[in-house]
This record gives C-alpha cells, sequence and structure tokens, in this order.
C-alpha cells in the first residue's frame, strides 16, 4: 500500500470538523484530476501522467464532535514513457488502477481530546492483475488535543502493509492551527487532488475564496501484470509535490479546487515479483496542473 493512498481518509476526516448544522445521515464525494507534465528520466526517455481519482459514500454523524464514514474510493494513474525501454525494460508499465475501502472514525473522548482511525483495505495493480496478488491493508489513528478554540495538535500513526516490501510505519503529527481569523495551518491531505501526508498553509480572506501553499510526501507502489516485461512484478512512484491552489466555495459544502506545482526529488522503480530490485531511475523536477471538487449531501 502506498503511503499516499491511505491519506484519501484524512480529506473525509476534514470534512467531519465542519461546524455547520447537518443531518445525522449524510453522504459525500470529492475527487479531481492532474496532469503531470512531461519530465526526463536520468539514463535518457520521459514519461507524463496522468492521474484521476474519485472517493464517495456514507457518513453519519453522533453531533458535531463525532462521526463515522463509509468510503469507496478509485484511481486512475496513466503513465506515458516517450521511450518503452526508458527504464532499461521495454514498456514497464501502462495504467494502473486503484480500489479502496476505508472507514473514518472520529470521537470526542473529552472536553480536550479527540480520537480519529481509519482502517484501509486497497488493490493497486494493472489490469488483470488478481486481487490476492495487489491487496494491502493498514490504517491511520491520531489523537488530537484541544488547547484552545484555534490550536488542536495531537500524534498519529499510519501502519501499512505493501506489495513484497516490509510493513512500513508512519508517525505523523496531525495539526489544525487557526493562525489568524483568515490564516490556518493543518495536516491531511489537502485539496484532494494530491494525495499523501503533509502540511497546508491557507488564507481565507472571504467566505467564497481560499488561497493555499503546501507540500507533502507521495508513494505508489503497485503491482505489474503477468503479460508484461517483469511478469508479475512491481512498480514504484515516489517523489516530494509542492502545491499552490486556489478555492471556490458555493456554499459551505461544496467546493472547486485548481491547482499547480512542481514534484521533486522523483524517483521511478522496478521489481521482480519478489520485491528484488531490478532497475531504480531519478526523474527531474515535473510541473503539474490540475482540478478538483468536494461536496457533501
Amino acid at each position: 500500500m502506498s503511503s499516499a493512498n491511505v491519506f484519501s481518509s484524512q480529506e473525509v476526516y476534514k470534512k467531519s470538523l465542519d461546524r455547520t448544522e447537518r443531518a445525522e445521515y449524510s453522504a459525500f464525494a470529492w475527487g479531481g484530476f492532474v496532469h503531470q507534465m512531461d519530465t526526463d528520466i536520468d539514463g535518457g526517455g520521459s514519461f507524463s501522467v496522468n492521474r484521476f481519482f474519485i472517493q464517495a459514500g456514507p457518513s453519519y454523524a453522533f453531533g458535531k464532535e463525532s462521526s463515522i464514514s463509509l468510503a469507496f474510493g478509485y484511481g486512475l494513474y496513466s503513465y506515458n514513457f516517450s521511450d518503452p525501454s526508458a527504464l532499461g525494460i521495454q514498456s514497464p508499465w501502462e495504467d494502473v488502477h486503484s480500489l479502496s475501502l476505508s472507514i473514518p472514525w472520529r470521537w470526542k473522548i473529552n472536553e480536550k481530546w479527540t480520537g480519529f482511525m481509519a482502517p484501509t483495505l486497497r488493490y493497486t495493480g494493472e489490469n488483470g492483475v488478481d486481487l490476492n496478488d495487489a491487496l494491502t491493508g493498514g490504517g491511520f489513528a491520531a489523537f488530537s488535543y484541544r488547547y484552545s478554540d484555534r490550536l488542536s495538535i495531537g500524534p498519529g500513526l499510519a501502519i501499512l502493509t505493501q506489495i513484497e516490501d516490509d510493513t512500513q510505519i508512519i508517525p505523523i503529527m496531525a495539526i489544525q492551527w487557526k493562525i489568524t481569523n483568515t490564516l490556518s495551518l493543518e495536516t491531511g491531505s489537502g485539496l484532494g487532488a494530491t494525495l499523501g501526508p503533509g502540511l497546508m498553509l491557507s488564507w481565507r480572506p472571504n467566505p467564497e475564496w481560499s488561497l493555499s501553499l503546501g507540500g507533502r510526501y507521495e508513494k505508489l507502489r503497485f503491482r505489474l501484470d503477468d503479460d508484461g516485461s517483469i511478469p508479475g512484478g512491481i512498480g514504484e512512484d515516489r517523489s516530494f509535490p509542492i502545491f499552490a491552489g486556489i478555492e471556490y466555495w458555493f456554499n459551505p459544502k461544496t467546493r472547486i479546487s485548481l491547482i499547480g506545482g512542481l514534484e521533486v526529488g522523483g524517483e521511478l522503480s522496478l521489481e521482480g515479483d519478489d520485491g528484488e530490485t531490478i532497475v531504480e531511475k531519478d526523474y527531474d523536477s515535473a510541473g503539474f496542473l490540475g482540478m478538483a471538487f468536494s461536496v457533501r449531501f
């Protein structure tokens, strides 16, 4: 499981913090599209990526402080290599599909402490890959202490199984800090169009518009099909996206976002079906543009 993917559940978590009145039962949907521009791979060749994702499901709120959701997600990562042998292997991969099921749960412990957890199952692989060969699981949990109406902070931990690799354990600090009436700093999945643990600074001068600046770590690890150059092998894409975005809020429950940024520190790798590395190459910084939406019913 990629460390990026489990944090899509944090988008559901942030929506559960909505202070507006709502019915006990509700539903949500969010998604987006991102185009990563063509970038050079060390040693020759280049590639670009189109990323599409959507997540939706029902929620039940126990008042304003506690809620539980059932989140179904789908993602498509479409890679285009200019040179089919850019990684030293003929046609390393093309389209990668991701299916996920998570249960984000937030509960009020007392007047100061709040807990959050999100167990997750995920399938990530090319077309035709069997479920058992690309299934991973894990979860995210955090506790937040409310120091004031403006600041909540606490420790978090993600435990993620990976395809043919050791379980990944990622410590996280959950922060929600309203620095001023219009400026805030928080962890989470940001605008929704870039997945992964990170940090985002937002400025919202009025109820309709907000501007954001952030960064995060992303890692996509997936199973290759049995008909490719590396039958049943593993592909991996890692990077550190830095982004800026603008959001328009139609109302407190509906928004659209436009984002752009730069992926730095990118690395592609190919492994055999047992997880042994075959090739690993860096790629140049890559610009990206995208849009996202979020709505609660």
